[in-house]
């Protein structure tokens, strides 16, 4: 904060602007936009994983490991999204006190008292003598759960289809060849099948960056929290009175959005055209009859 911020009334003009705009609220308002691009540079290959996981379980001899994979992709995709996003949380976090509570609680009560869940002081997660920045670090790893298996059932069924536009005929000369089913999979199902998946996975990365707001619904203090909490209306009583100003903060935020998807389509058309390149596809052969 600047050293004539000391006294906010008796600022005007562009001097009040420049204080209220560096004050400690708006530090943490522009560290939130930090905490939206932290969310989606781990939840993404998180997710991608996850649905790599299911995708392969969908693909398996294996029945139970097919039922495994088929339901989760199809339980998933079914539910709305919200219902996860807050159900994972919650369920996480008392199924982890509830083992805590076994572990480190003397009390025989259980702990679910009709409408109430309750565990002792030591099973609480984060412990209530904990700092602020690990109650903050808990809820966001719980965020970054609920957004991974969501958006994991999604990556799934878009992998598992690019797996199966995979030419067969490539797989048989393949094996013809001598290489056992692992060898199949990992040396030309897997290298071949991104060029087939890119399209949907792309989809999936933008609805994933559309779906961040929802970490206001999750308890996380993101751009959609403070631009809610800094441009409602302050009375005199506040160090920096103002109408309501939530318009202007909500602009910036389409601003940022839109800016991360125009950078988002660049990237992934980058990608396409370097994937393609080489492949028997019409993205293949344009960029063949290009050269």
């Amino acid at each position: 904060m600047l050293a004539q911020c000391a006294e906010p009334g008796s600022l005007q003009g562009l001097s009040w602007l420049m204080c209220y705009l560096t004050s400690g609220k708006h530090m943490l308002f522009y560290g939130s936009f930090l905490t939206v691009l932290a969310l989606l540079a781990i939840t993404a290959p998180i997710a991608l994983l996850f649905g790599f996981g299911g995708a392969v379980a969908s693909r398996s001899r294996i029945p139970p490991l097919r039922w495994f994979g088929k339901i989760y992709t199809s339980m998933v995709r079914g539910v709305p999204d919200i219902i996860f996003f807050l159900f994972v949380p919650i369920a996480l976090d008392q199924g982890l006190e509830w083992l805590r509570h076994q572990v480190y609680c003397d009390s025989d009560a259980p702990v679910r008292q009709g409408n109430e869940f309750i565990v002792c002081a030591a099973a609480k997660l984060p412990l209530s003598s904990s700092p602020g920045w690990v109650h903050d670090t808990y809820g966001f790893i719980l965020a970054v759960v609920a957004f991974a298996i969501v958006f994991g059932a999604f990556a799934a069924n878009v992998l598992y289809g690019a797996m199966q536009a995979v030419p067969h005929a490539q797989l048989e000369t393949a094996e013809a060849y001598g290489m056992n089913s692992r060898q199949v999979t990992r040396r030309i199902l897997i290298p071949q099948m991104w060029v087939y998946a890119l399209p949907g996975l792309s989809n999936l990365w933008m609805i994933l960056i559309k779906a961040t707001p929802l970490l206001f619904l999750l308890g996380v203090e993101d751009i959609v929290y403070w631009a809610r909490e800094l441009g409602g209306a302050k009375s005199s009583a506040f160090t920096y009175p103002h109408s309501d100003w939530r318009l202007y903060y909500f602009l910036v935020i389409l601003v940022f959005y839109l800016l991360m998807t125009w950078c988002s389509e660049k990237i992934l058309a980058r990608l396409t055209w370097r994937l393609s390149r080489g492949q028997a596809t019409l993205g293949g052969e344009a960029i063949r009859k290009g050269a």
